[in-house]
């Protein structure tokens, strides 16, 4: 069976049914390559359901420490998949989806290139969990773990071109010269998006976005 592709609105008219149908926590994973626009889906989601009863976890905030990366010998592969501390992710969504508590979980920020722990909340009403990341459906390396815990998944789909723009444009945007932000979006960035781009047949729906 073909995947079936939604626009924006008719994401949140899924997204409404998952909250509609489901007297459990539903986990709602968005997927797609780095400048796609995953958090601008998750983002218009937030804001378009009942705030009680929704969350956002992005899975950048399981980023590997700047410090721990370079012991690791991995600072400049920052983004890829072995960059990531999976188990600490896996346990988290592993415990919103079986346990309907109060759950705090570390986000990341661009600007200081860090995460803060503790930061983010997944509030006891929460319904309906939304994670975006990059690596939701790779499945190789100990994210084969995150896909299971996925009630649901979504792939962004966008033009390359485009996306490559946006790319380039974020990385100047938090500090990149423009030739450094380039080599970044064409080197680093575009090696993680084949990977990506590998999961993108298992994902449930394909979002399509407006330029």
């Amino acid at each position: 069976m073909s995947q079936k592709s939604l626009n924006l609105n008719q994401g949140l008219k899924r997204a409404h049914d998952l909250l509609e149908n489901s007297t459990d926590r539903t986990i709602l994973g968005i997927v797609g390559k780095p400048g796609s626009g995953k958090s601008t889906v998750s983002q218009f989601l937030i804001d378009n359901l009942p705030t009680e009863l929704v969350a956002l976890v992005p899975m950048d905030g399981y980023h590997l420490s700047n410090e721990e990366l370079i012991s690791l010998g991995r600072r400049d592969r920052k983004g890829a998949p072995d960059t990531f501390d999976i188990e600490g992710f896996a346990k988290l969504l592993t415990h919103a989806r079986s346990n309907q508590t109060e759950i705090t979980f570390p986000v990341f920020h661009r600007e200081i290139e860090a995460s803060l722990a503790d930061e983010g909340l997944i509030k006891t009403s929460v319904k309906l969990v939304i994670t975006e990341g990059n690596y939701l459906l790779h499945n190789l390396g100990g994210w084969e773990q995150i896909a299971p815990l996925l009630s649901e998944t979504w792939f962004v789909d966008v033009d390359d071109a485009l996306r490559r723009e946006r790319l380039i444009a974020r990385h100047i945007k938090y500090g990149k010269q423009p030739e450094a932000a380039r080599a970044w979006a064409m080197g680093t960035d575009e090696a993680n998006a084949a990977l990506i781009a590998e999961g993108r047949s298992r994902a449930d729906y394909l979002i399509t976005l407006e330029s």
